[in-house]
């Protein structure tokens, strides 16, 4: 198994504790009772000798969870810096991975609501899995797609089959799907730089080298004022890499710090509703601050010995599906039963951070800081928050925090 374990992560930079090893060992012993192969040894050699079967691998490891118009927030600030840009070029956009579709049709859709012609922008949506993207070129979804309160668009921009949903012509028509690996040398070469790209819940599953690489690649193909807008447990790696904040409240939308243009941000940062300390965390003193408890007396004791918290990788999954509500009752169980947790207050923040409740987030991040004052991700986040809060002195202290510990201190 660690053979094949391997050659995923060379081939499209898994790292198997982001799924469970447990999953990838049920998709290869299907794979190899589908393709009658007699031996783990021998189904590695097969991997080697048929790319269908590699692909047929992937593609029972891929299960996407999207739906249209999933996070609203980065549809629409990339809709609002669409009306401002004056390039005379076409305005090009990429969401990689695409899943089923869902995402970049939702993008063209928030372009045409806002008035963006259709001869003015294209967007490119490519995915590692063939399997999903003949789905997406098929255009035609189930109600697993449509979820929430606004269905408005569904009446505008579908029309009922026997089969499903179907994507009318003239919304399809302006993305382009087709099968690409990022971590690919050879894919997405040529001269084209993108305005925005999406790329949600990708690099989570990635190992670092892979990460590294991908932000490398992306970061390349981004104009020197683009958007590139991620999932929120990304956003840590983005500042490690030279990111910055396009301060766009629930988009979790960024720009290159390395880039010439990246101080550009047409779009109007959300107004301080919560001030924030510029006092180094974690806070040990808390006497001038009532509105957040954090004396030592005021939490249960956190203690080494404490195993970790075995439900987190699904709980950030789940915050990253914008499930908040199961993520909340995972989190407060936890804390329940075995006491303050730094991890279980970095999901509430996140939680509550994505639900645009800011105050209650930064006192969370607080929590989590105090118990853990290596939490990188808490520093990042927290860190978001007060530069999208304006008060960017703090926003620059829990940065540089961030930065300074190695990646595998946390």
């Amino acid at each position: 198994m660690e053979a094949i374990l391997i050659k995923l992560r060379d081939t499209i930079g898994l790292d198997a504790a982001s799924i469970g090893r447990g999953a990838i060992e049920r998709a290869v012993q299907k794979r190899i009772a589908t393709s009658n192969m007699k031996s783990l040894v021998r189904y590695r050699q097969f991997l080697d000798e048929s790319p269908d079967e590699l692909r047929a691998l992937i593609d029972a490891l891929v299960v996407p969870e999207t739906w249209f118009f999933r996070d609203p927030g980065a549809f629409a600030a990339v809709a609002a810096e669409a009306k401002t840009q004056n390039h005379p070029a076409q305005l090009r956009y990429l969401c990689v991975p695409c899943a089923t579709g869902e995402e970049p049709l939702s993008l063209a859709m928030t372009l045409l609501d806002c008035g963006v012609p259709a001869d003015r922008f294209h967007i490119d949506a490519f995915d590692i899995s063939e399997r999903l993207v003949t789905h997406a070129q098929r255009g035609v979804y189930g109600r697993n797609s449509f979820r929430g309160n606004d269905a408005d668009f569904r009446a505008r921009y579908f029309q009922e089959t026997s089969k499903g949903c179907a994507i009318h012509p003239a919304v399809r028509k302006q993305a382009t799907f087709r099968q690409a690996n990022l971590l690919d040398d050879s894919a997405f070469d040529g001269p084209q730089l993108y305005d925005a790209i999406f790329c949600r819940n990708l690099l989570i599953y990635f190992d670092s080298e892979s990460q590294l690489k991908a932000v490398r690649k992306i970061s390349r193909l981004l104009r020197d004022d683009g958007l590139l807008c991620v999932a929120p447990a990304e956003t840590g790696l983005l500042l490690r890499h030279g990111f910055v904040s396009a301060n766009v409240p629930q988009a979790f939308a960024f720009r290159n710090g390395k880039k010439p243009g990246m101080a550009k941000s047409p779009l109007p940062a959300r107004r301080p509703v919560h001030r924030l300390s510029t006092q180094p965390l974690p806070f040990r003193s808390v006497a001038k601050r009532p509105e957040v408890n954090l004396a030592a007396d005021a939490l249960p004791k956190a203690t080494e010995a404490a195993p970790p918290l075995p439900a987190f990788g699904d709980a950030m999954r789940l915050a990253d599906e914008g499930r908040f509500e199961e993520v909340s009752r995972i989190c407060q169980a936890h804390i329940d039963a075995r006491g303050a947790s730094a991890d279980a207050y970095y999901l509430l923040a996140l939680v509550s951070d994505a639900s645009a409740r800011y105050a209650e987030a930064a006192t969370l991040y607080r929590k989590a800081l105090y118990l853990d004052p290596q939490h990188r991700d808490a520093l990042a986040h927290f860190s978001l928050l007060a530069a999208k809060l304006g008060e960017t002195a703090a926003a620059g202290a829990l940065r540089r925090r961030a930065l300074r510990i190695e990646p595998n201190a946390a």
